[in-house]
């Protein structure tokens, strides 16, 4: 009895068990059918993969050895007969990966190098004041090495015994009435430095007003031909001596306008121009010295004081990517292009000026092609795994004919006040120009026509245009400003 009631107890567990598979059987049965019909209409996965560690496959979605999501790796990648080539990565993924495209773009790279630079004295001024016949000092006038003089300020007075014999031998000559000798006479006298009767004496002056720099003569001491007396430098103009650092000196030219800041001039802006690049390096620092020439309104600027330098001004029109879209990897300069239907593939670059952010290409890509600004290493890494050549120097697409600019020979106009000028140039203290984004400071401006400048002296005020060629900001036109 009880082995009939365990056997009727089985049989009804056996039932049961086999309602229940059946049932589980037909549930997966009918859970599965959408998904195999997806699969039928998506594109074929091959394997699923973690873009850092691209060689690591899986066989289904899930993480990767580094924790980090794995992304589908499609059969089809690349296959279209029209596609571009390279790798294709859905928006998803490229969500997930920061990445950011951006277009190649024209435009200008301002202030793109800051460096450092002390003032110096401008040694084109420098006037050396020697003795022209030997003598002795009678009298020295109260100067010292430092002194700022006015031009034709007294040094010395001398007695040239040299010169009292000549001008007695003149005067013997003149009273015999032979003009020939007489020539003669007058012809020693002013070899030897002598401008009329003087009596043997002389009072030697400075023939520029600036800085002494070298004293060498002192009461009662004998003098020789052509010995130095002292050494006067002017103070009109001084040069501001930078060191750029070699890397970015390549592109500085000669002309090219800047812009000084010192710290004994708060909120003072002074504008300049190169004038030379010294050819010699420093090994110490791999710096260039670059040489500015300020104009020096008041002998305000003066030798020793430290100034910060803004370079590199121009408004040439250059091809700019974002730096960070630069991939440099020793041997040659990449980018990541992104083409339609994200697909991405890696280009040679030649690049060029760096600043602010941005970077110049010089050759290889073409305004207006789009690359990868952020997350392109993955991609990059993506690329090589699949064996994808980058594409060469010289296969990017030809570029559109460019528009004519507005900015292009464009003349700005503003108001300033003359502070000197001559046949080639004129100095401006002009107010601010907002269109380039100027503040107010004095510059110096080319004047490509003298004749702009007849008629106008220091202290004018002026209404002016100008522009701003590769020779350096060029005056235009100028009027004279209406009084207030």
């Amino acid at each position: 009895m009880t082995r009939a009631r365990l056997a009727t107890a089985a049989g009804a567990l056996a039932l049961v068990a086999g309602g229940i598979g059946f049932g589980i059987a037909r549930l997966g049965n009918t859970a599965s059918s959408p998904t195999q019909q997806a699969q039928t209409n998506q594109r074929k996965i091959l394997y699923w993969y973690d873009p850092m560690i691209p060689a690591e496959h899986h066989d289904g979605p899930g993480l990767s050895s580094m924790g980090m999501k794995t992304i589908p790796r499609y059969a089809d990648d690349g296959t279209g007969a029209n596609a571009m080539p390279g790798v294709t990565i859905d928006a998803g993924s490229m969500q997930r990966l920061g990445a950011r495209i951006v277009s190649a773009e024209r435009g200008t790279l301002a202030n793109a190098v800051t460096v450092t630079g002390s003032i110096e004295f401008d040694e084109r001024t420098l006037a050396v004041i020697q003795a022209r016949s030997a003598g002795f000092v009678q009298r020295v006038y109260a100067r010292a090495p430092g002194d700022v003089v006015s031009a034709g300020a007294p040094l010395a007075d001398l007695l040239v015994p040299e010169w009292a014999g000549a001008q007695a031998e003149y005067e013997a000559v003149r009273r015999t009435g032979d003009a020939s000798l007489t020539r003669a006479a007058r012809q020693r006298m002013t070899l030897l430095g002598m401008t009329g009767s003087t009596g043997g004496r002389t009072t030697i002056r400075t023939p520029i007003g600036g800085v002494i720099k070298t004293l060498s003569v002192r009461q009662g001491m004998t003098l020789a031909q052509g010995q130095t007396l002292a050494e006067v430098n002017g103070l009109g103009t001084v040069w501001l001596n930078a060191a750029v650092p070699e890397a970015g000196a390549g592109t500085l030219r000669v002309g090219t306008p800047v812009t000084a800041t010192l710290a004994a001039f708060p909120g003072e802006t002074f504008a300049g121009r190169i004038t030379a690049i010294l050819p010699q390096a420093q090994a110490e620092t791999r710096t260039l010295t670059v040489r500015i020439e300020l104009a020096n309104r008041g002998g305000r600027l003066r030798p020793g004081m430290f100034a910060s330098v803004a370079l590199g001004q121009d408004s040439r029109d250059r091809l700019l990517v974002p730096s960070e879209a630069v991939i440099r990897t020793g041997r040659r300069t990449l980018v990541m292009l992104a083409g339609p239907g994200g697909r991405f593939r890696p280009a040679e670059v030649r690049t060029g000026t760096e600043g602010g952010g941005k970077t110049e290409i010089l050759a290889g890509l073409a305004e207006g092609e789009k690359v990868v600004a952020s997350g392109q290493f993955l991609i990059d890494s993506e690329a090589s795994l699949a064996g994808l050549e980058a594409r060469p120097i010289g296969d990017e697409a030809k570029p559109q004919p460019k528009q004519p600019s507005a900015a292009t020979g464009q003349v700005y106009e503003t108001v300033g006040r003359v502070e000197t000028l001559d046949a080639s140039s004129i100095t401006l203290s002009h107010e601010p120009v907002p269109a380039i984004g100027w503040p107010a400071m004095t510059m110096s401006f080319r004047v490509a026509n003298p004749a702009l400048l007849r008629g106008y002296k220091k202290g004018d005020r002026v209404r002016f245009g100008f522009d701003q060629p590769s020779e350096g900001p060029t005056l235009r036109r100028i009027m004279q400003e209406r009084s207030r």
